[in-house]
């Protein structure tokens, strides 16, 4: 059972939380100062543990701060929170049991359940044609690769006893040099040699949270690959892979563990701060040799410019999405906005 000293204060401290981060939220999408106290997931989550105790699950709270920052007017209940979700009672209360009532919510609504399991769903889709198979990545972690006939292969990383990280995947790319799977969570980067089921490397801890990732297609070495990935405090990052990389860590492991963690220090990873808000995609332009990332940021919504940009001090070219359009699909309009000024 939930045991708070003081339920009831609890809950307006939690409001006084929720209120605050909406606010600054406001300001940032606005352009305006936000206080130096700035609130980010880290600081929601550990705020709302302080408030609520070990009850409050990581992934909940996720669910949650994702909701209020992507729709500053959606409406919420202090119990999503704790994975639980409110219906109308009806005919449902006569017929519930008795240990799945949490809480009395009022006449016409209660809880049914203590936790709601939420249903896995496709975070990523990349299809790759001189191969003839298509990738896709769910957010529990579930990696496959199948034609269209048949699944090929599939792997799902978090019950592994190795690998314990319980963050959401982002998104997923194939790296076509390297013949291997990419995929990022949170703070993980993932590398999938698909040809064997458990061979795959972790790219851990990243310092911010990675929202989204592709490929760079113009590279011509053998053995090399460049990674575009996004992040929450408005970065772009550029990581650069060669076979080196995972054949100088080899001989740390057991040969029967095909998996391996690389420090990401050791590597050659370049990053700039280009938005002031979330990078929501990045997507590389073959057709204008580019690449193109896209911000809820309405100051600086999206970047065009070349990747070396990533890796220098120059200014890039920058551009506002119009009012009204959604920063997810204007990156797709590139091309249009280059050739039209």
């Amino acid at each position: 059972a939930l045991e708070v000293p003081d339920f009831s204060n609890a809950l307006k401290q939690f409001q006084q939380l929720v209120e605050k981060t909406v606010t600054q939220k406001k300001k940032e999408r606005l352009g305006l100062p936000v206080d130096d106290d700035k609130i980010d997931y880290d600081k929601f989550y550990a705020t709302t543990q302080a408030l609520f105790g070990p009850e409050v699950k990581d992934h909940n709270v996720k669910v949650f701060f994702r909701k209020i920052t992507n729709n500053l007017d959606a409406s919420t209940e202090w119990c999503e929170i704790f994975g639980c979700y409110t219906e109308e009672s009806g005919s449902v209360a006569s017929q519930q049991k008795e240990e799945n009532s949490v809480f009395l919510v009022s006449e016409k609504q209660q809880l049914t359940h203590t936790v709601v399991k939420r249903q896995d769903f496709i975070k990523g889709i990349v299809k790759v044609p001189h191969l003839d198979f298509i990738v896709t990545c769910s957010e529990k972690g579930i990696l496959t690769i199948f034609n269209k006939k048949v699944i090929l292969t599939q792997t799902n990383f978090y019950p592994s006893d190795f690998h314990q990280d319980t963050a959401w995947i982002t998104g997923c790319d194939f790296l076509s040099q390297l013949k291997c799977v990419v995929a990022v969570t949170e703070r993980t980067i993932i590398v999938w040699d698909y040809k064997s089921k458990d061979n795959c490397s972790f790219i851990k801890p990243i310092q911010n949270c990675l929202l989204c990732v592709c490929t760079v297609t113009a590279s011509n070495h053998p053995d090399k690959d460049h990674i575009l990935m996004g992040d929450d405090k408005g970065c772009v990052h550029l990581l650069t892979l060669t076979c080196d990389d995972f054949a100088s860590q080899q001989h740390k492991f057991k040969k029967e563990s095909q998996l391996q963690v690389l420090d990401p220090k050791a590597l050659n990873i370049a990053k700039r701060k280009l938005h002031d808000d979330w990078v929501v995609k990045v997507k590389y332009i073959s057709g204008l040799g580019c690449f193109g990332s896209c911000s809820s940021d309405r100051i600086h919504s999206f970047v065009l410019d070349d990747i070396q940009r990533l890796k220098d001090n120059l200014p890039v070219r920058e551009f506002s999405v119009p009012k009204g359009v959604n920063a997810f699909t204007y990156c797709g309009k590139a091309k249009t906005i280059v050739t039209g000024g």
